[in-house]
C-alpha cells in the first residue's frame, strides 16, 4: 500500500501538470503532409523534454518528428531487471478546437448539471455521461465549452510525468530501468510512424484509455477507404444526358451505405463505417470513408461492398470514373499480445493494487499501442481517466489522475520481480 503522503503528491502534482499541460495547443491535421502533421506539437515536446532533464532522467530527446524520449534509471540493484516502456500521446483530436483551453475544476460535485462559461448552448449531464454518477462528490475537469479538453491524451502524459517525478522524490519506490516515450499525431493515425523501435523495451504499456479501472488489450481492425468520384461539368441549361455531377453521384454513393452500420447505431463488438468527410465540386468530388470491426473478416465484406458499388456506379452513370483506395491502419492488437499475456496480468494485478476493480474493455478505436503490438512489442493499454474525448464535453475527475499514477507506481514494482 502507498502511504497517505504519497498519494497526496500524486494528486497534486498530476492535476498541476494536466492543467498546465492541456493549455498548449497541440492539435494535429490529418490532411497535413507534414511530420508532425502540425509545428505545435514541438511546444508540448519542448516542456516535457526540459521536465524530464529537471527530473534527472538520462538520454532524453526531442527528436526532428516531435517524439520525446527518456529512460529512467532502475533503483539501486535493480538494474538488470526487464525494462518496460510508458507511452502516451501529445496531440489532441483535430475533431474539435484544441486552441487556447481554458480548464475548469468543477469541486465537490453533486450530480448536477455542469454548464459551461463559453458556451451557453451545451451543458454536460449523467444522461451525457452515466459514469458521473460514480463520481459524485469528486472533483471534475472540464473545458469552459469552447474547445475539447484534452484529457485525450495528456491525462495519459501527465500520469507518467507524475509518476517519474515520485519515482525520483521517494526512494523507496523500487522500480527496474523504464523508457519513456510521448508521440505526436496518435489522434491521425500516424503515432508511430516514425518511432525509433529500437529505444522501446519488449514490452510496453499506453496510458490512453478511459474510465478508472479499465485494462484493454483488444482493438479494432481499422481500414480507411479513400475515395474520388470524377466527373463531368456541363451548362445546367443544357445538361440533359451529358452532365456528370460528382458532388451529387458521391452523395447517392454514399446514401447507400448501410445505416445500420454507422457509428451512431453500434456498439460493444458491431463493426461500422464511418464518413468523416465530402468535399468537392460538380467535376470532383473526395471522400474518405473510416472502416472499423473487431473481425478482419467483416472489414473484407465491407471493402468488397464498396468496389460493387464503385462498378455499379461506373455503370449507371457512363462517363463517370471512381478512384478508390483501401489503406489499412491498424490491426486487432489481441492476437499479438495473447502470445505473452505476462504484460496484461501484470496491469491487471497493478490496477487492482491501486484499489480498483479491473474493466476488461474492447477499444473501439486504436492507440499506438495496435501498430506497436503489430511491430513485436506487445503493448496493452491502461486508462488514463477521461470520458467523452474528442467533444466539448470531455472531463476527467481529478481522482483518475492520481489512481492511473499509482497504477504505474506497483506496476513497476510488480515488473522487478516478473
Amino acid at each position: 500500500m502507498l502511504l497517505e503522503e504519497i498519494k497526496k503528491f500524486l494528486l497534486e502534482d498530476s492535476v498541476n501538470r494536466f492543467l498546465k499541460y492541456v493549455q498548449v495547443w497541440t492539435t494535429s491535421d490529418e490532411f497535413s503532409l507534414s511530420t508532425p502533421s502540425t509545428e505545435n506539437q514541438f511546444e508540448l515536446g519542448k516542456i516535457l523534454a526540459a521536465e524530464l532533464k529537471e527530473l534527472k532522467l538520462d538520454n532524453v530527446i526531442h527528436d526532428d518528428y516531435g517524439y520525446v524520449y527518456a529512460d529512467l534509471p532502475a533503483s539501486r540493484g535493480l538494474e538488470n531487471v526487464k525494462r518496460i516502456g510508458l507511452i502516451a500521446h501529445i496531440d489532441t483530436s483535430p475533431a474539435v478546437s484544441g486552441k487556447d483551453v481554458k480548464p475548469v475544476i468543477h469541486k465537490n460535485y453533486g450530480g448536477e448539471t455542469i454548464r459551461y462559461a463559453s458556451n451557453k448552448n451545451i451543458t454536460l449531464t449523467t444522461e451525457d455521461s452515466p459514469i458521473l454518477k460514480e463520481y459524485i462528490g469528486l472533483d471534475i475537469i472540464t473545458s469552459e465549452g469552447d474547445t475539447l479538453l484534452g484529457a485525450d491524451d495528456k491525462a495519459g502524459v501527465a500520469e507518467i510525468m507524475t509518476a517519474c517525478a515520485a519515482w525520483q522524490k521517494y526512494s523507496e519506490l523500487k522500480h527496474g530501468p523504464i523508457t519513456i516515450c510521448f508521440t505526436p499525431d496518435e489522434e491521425v493515425g500516424k503515432g508511430t510512424l516514425n518511432i525509433n523501435k529500437q529505444r522501446l523495451p519488449e514490452f510496453c504499456y499506453t496510458m490512453d484509455g478511459s474510465e478508472m479501472g479499465e485494462l484493454e488489450f483488444e482493438c479494432f481492425d481499422a481500414w480507411k477507404a479513400s475515395i474520388t468520384f470524377t466527373g463531368l461539368s456541363v451548362h445546367p441549361g443544357y445538361a440533359k444526358n451529358l452532365l456528370i455531377n460528382a458532388t451529387h453521384i458521391a452523395s447517392r454513393f454514399l446514401s447507400e451505405i448501410p445505416e445500420q452500420e454507422s457509428p451512431e447505431h453500434t456498439e460493444d463488438r458491431e463493426g461500422f463505417y464511418y464518413v468523416p468527410r465530402l468535399k468537392g465540386n460538380v467535376e470532383e468530388a473526395e471522400t474518405t470513408i473510416t472502416i472499423r470491426d473487431y473481425r478482419e473478416d467483416n472489414n473484407k465484406k465491407r471493402m468488397e461492398f464498396l468496389r460493387s458499388l464503385k462498378d455499379l456506379y461506373e455503370i449507371r452513370y457512363p462517363g463517370l470514373k471512381i478512384d478508390l483506395q483501401f489503406e489499412h491502419q491498424y490491426s486487432n492488437m489481441l492476437r499479438f499480445i495473447e502470445k505473452d499475456k505476462l504484460v496484461v496480468d501484470l496491469a491487471e494485478k497493478a490496477i487492482e493494487m491501486a484499489g480498483l476493480e479491473v474493466i476488461f474493455h474492447s477499444i473501439r478505436g486504436g492507440t499506438d499501442g495496435a501498430k506497436l503490438s503489430e511491430m513485436g512489442i506487445p503493448t496493452p493499454n491502461i486508462f488514463s481517466g477521461g470520458s467523452l474525448f474528442h467533444s466539448r464535453k470531455e472531463h476527467i475527475p481529478t481522482l483518475a489522475l492520481q489512481k492511473a499514477s499509482e497504477v504505474l507506481l506497483h506496476l513497476a514494482k510488480l515488473w522487478t520481480s516478473a
